[in-house]
């Protein structure tokens, strides 16, 4: 399928180094990946499980290096918007293959950052390594954008030289499969810590069943229970009492993976509607010719350039060690989450029938449009709605004082 973006958006101020991850993550997602996303797209969560096999290629092409410093990653000059960049090449193949690299580097493996050397020698070089998988979990039956240390049921109890977990998570992607999770709790203090929690093998914790999801259907997401969990101390994640201000800034460099990850499904939704109008026709004509698709697709280029420039602007200040772009990380999850819901419905309109096909009973072709429209919906949800993300920009230009 043809590239647009090859075409339209002329990278200028991304560095070279940046553009060469994007070359690898591409032939990586075109040559071994696209091959089994058809498969990961059509699966269910509870029968195929986790995409190992994808998830092997990934760490054997080096991906879950690209986001960390040497000596264990990659050691670019420009971690983040190469990582935001391997996001946007992933979700034109899988969106779920994406949110897997995003749990798995951006919010676990960032997370993991915020460590000990001790925890940081342990864990990052088999987590960058692809030998084990990590998540992150915040989010619980009754708090979600709400993390305040009132809405946070998960508590961890001092108990000498270890802390004893008590609480229940959800929708914790790559619980069923992961080695360990850094959970957001309620310590004693009635403060929040983020606490490393290894899940294999370990006493009181209970893994629930996978959830059946409309979309994004490799990313397993399931509930993670603590019953009288217990690990060291030294298993928090930073300074005791700060897990909120870890874990929002961890989110919002998440939520700069998040418009990257729209950014490719619009950009691949994009690029099936070119292909199609270029070839289809309809009464004497191919539907590119009716001023009614080159309008649609004119709209479409331009916010697609748009939703590009605002995620990498976004990484590249985060890069930069410039003040934390909580605005700019709003502005791309916002414009690219929702550009990916947008075109891939009218890819769907344009394709008509084919567009709402799964496959093909004919002959067994395969059609990715609906797909897409069914992955696309969750990134105006998970990881801050788009809701919050308009609030975050409004607080930014109002103030605290009158936006909250």
């Amino acid at each position: 399928m043809r590239r647009t973006a090859d075409e339209l958006f002329h990278d200028v101020f991304t560095p070279d180094e940046v553009q060469r991850v994007r070359a690898l993550v591409r032939r990586t997602a075109e040559q071994q990946l696209q091959p089994l996303a058809d498969r990961i797209a059509q699966g269910d969560e509870v029968d195929d499980g986790f995409p190992h096999d994808a998830f092997a290629l990934m760490a054997q092409a080096e991906l879950f290096r690209i986001p960390f410093a040497a000596p264990h990653g990659a050691g670019l000059d420009h971690p983040a918007t190469a990582t935001a960049v391997a996001v946007e090449e992933l979700a034109y193949v899988s969106n779920s293959l994406a949110a897997i690299f995003d749990v798995h580097c951006i919010l676990a493996g960032n997370a993991l950052g915020f460590g000990s050397q001790e925890l940081r020698e342990r864990w990052m070089p088999p987590l960058t390594a692809g030998e084990i998988v990590g998540a992150f979990a915040t989010t619980e039956p009754d708090a979600s954008t709400d993390l305040s240390p009132q809405a946070v049921q998960t508590v961890a109890q001092e108990d000498g030289d270890e802390l004893v977990l008590h609480g229940r998570k959800r929708f914790i992607t790559n619980a069923p499969v992961a080695d360990f999770v850094v959970t957001l709790c309620r310590t004693g203090d009635a403060r929040l810590s983020l606490v490393l929690v290894p899940l294999k093998d370990t006493e009181g914790v209970r893994v629930g069943r996978a959830d059946r999801k409309m979309g994004n259907r490799g990313q397993l997401t399931a509930d993670i229970h603590y019953e009288g969990v217990r690990v060291p101390r030294t298993n928090v994640v930073g300074e005791p009492g700060k897990g909120l201000q870890l874990a929002l800034r961890t989110l919002t460099y998440g939520r700069i993976g998040i418009g990257a990850a729209g950014v490719g499904m619009a950009q691949a939704a994009f690029d099936m509607m070119v292909e199609h109008l270029a070839t289809r026709r309809a009464f004497g004509k191919r539907l590119g010719e009716f001023q009614h698709w080159q309008f649609k697709l004119a709209d479409h280029a331009a916010d697609l350039e748009a939703a590009r420039s605002l995620y990498l602007k976004a990484a590249l200040r985060l890069d930069g060690g410039l003040p934390f772009p909580e605005p700019e990380a709003a502005m791309a999850k916002l414009r690219g989450t929702a550009l990916a819901v947008d075109v891939a419905r009218d890819a769907i309109q344009c394709l008509g029938g084919y567009g709402f096909m799964r496959e093909l009973g004919a002959d067994e072709r395969v059609f990715r449009a609906e797909a897409i429209y069914r992955d696309a919906k969750i990134g105006e949800i998970y990881e801050g709605t788009n809701e919050i993300q308009r609030w975050i920009v409004a607080r930014t230009v109002l103030g605290r004082e009158i936006a909250g």
